[in-house]
């Protein structure tokens, strides 16, 4: 999706297509929950699954989402898009104060492996150097993770049916992100054609659609691990389509960087799956 995020940027401001974008999301969900035979009914609605909509809307779509997209927009799409594929360390180290879990040495091991990559693209490869290409939109991409990773611990504990949930999460999230436009005084306005089809797109393919289909690839394989590996080739793939699409030149360091960043995830899932295999022996 790094490339139709770049693409639409050139048309619309990173927030006004955050919000058009969730409402979109928003909406192909609620068709989607009308058609399923375990829709989500009004009477199931409840304070307690509002509330923890409400919270979960706040860290996705609305701070994730506002603060990725801004990060496309003062980097280049190779390297935002990079930096934001460091979630699964950002998850491990939440996981320590939130889950209360235990990091491993190989863990620490495993999260600077990743993180050297993350210098890597954040400094074009120039490590002797060592000067940030843009710090902000650095930060924002490496801090956008974080918030993934908080919004994917609290979906963990969050038991309900997935595409209700989502839905209601996308409804709040969108309430927000209006909120937002009309305290900052930007308001909402109609985007422009290319602008409006480029953040529908987002909100089908980014928000809404692609989540069943990851789900029901999962539900219907006979193994899941297989399954889940599949996203350790999603980055490659997208550096092909920003280069295709975008036109950005892909330069040797991202490619090192995302590499390094791989390393890591897959080392510390090993390290993950061999504890538990030895707890089950």
């Amino acid at each position: 999706m790094s490339s139709a995020f770049k693409l639409t940027l050139r048309y619309i401001s990173f927030d006004q297509m955050l919000f058009w974008s969730s409402v979109s999301g928003c909406f192909t969900l609620l068709v989607l929950n009308q058609l399923s035979s375990r829709r989500l009914r009004l009477k199931d609605v409840n304070r307690r699954s509002l509330a923890a909509s409400a919270l979960m809307g706040l860290f996705n779509p609305f701070l994730y989402y506002l603060i990725l997209f801004k990060a496309y927009d003062l980097l280049e799409a190779q390297v935002a898009g990079t930096l934001n594929y460091t979630w699964p360390i950002a998850l491990v180290l939440l996981s320590i104060p939130f889950l209360k879990q235990k990091i491993k040495p190989l863990s620490i091991v495993a999260i600077f492996i990743s993180f050297l990559g993350i210098v890597i693209i954040s400094t074009n490869g120039n490590l002797q150097i060592f000067e940030l290409a843009n710090p902000l939109g650095v930060g924002l991409a490496v801090g956008s993770a974080f918030f993934w990773a908080i919004y994917w611990i609290l979906n963990m504990k969050d038991k309900r049916e997935e595409t209700g949930k989502i839905m209601l999460n996308l409804f709040f999230g969108s309430v927000y992100i209006l909120v937002y436009l009309l305290v900052t005084g930007e308001g909402v306005h109609i985007p422009v054609r290319e602008a409006l089809a480029g953040s529908v797109y987002i909100g089908l393919f980014e928000m809404s659609i692609t989540f069943v289909i990851w789900l029901k690839a999962l539900n219907f394989s006979g193994n899941t691990a297989k399954v889940s590996n599949l996203i350790y080739l999603s980055p490659f793939f997208a550096l092909f389509w920003i280069n295709l699409t975008v036109g950005e030149t892909i330069r040797a360091s991202t490619v090192a960087g995302l590499v390094l960043i791989i390393l890591g995830i897959v080392f510390q899932q090993f390290t993950d799956r061999k504890k538990k295999g030895t707890t089950m022996r």
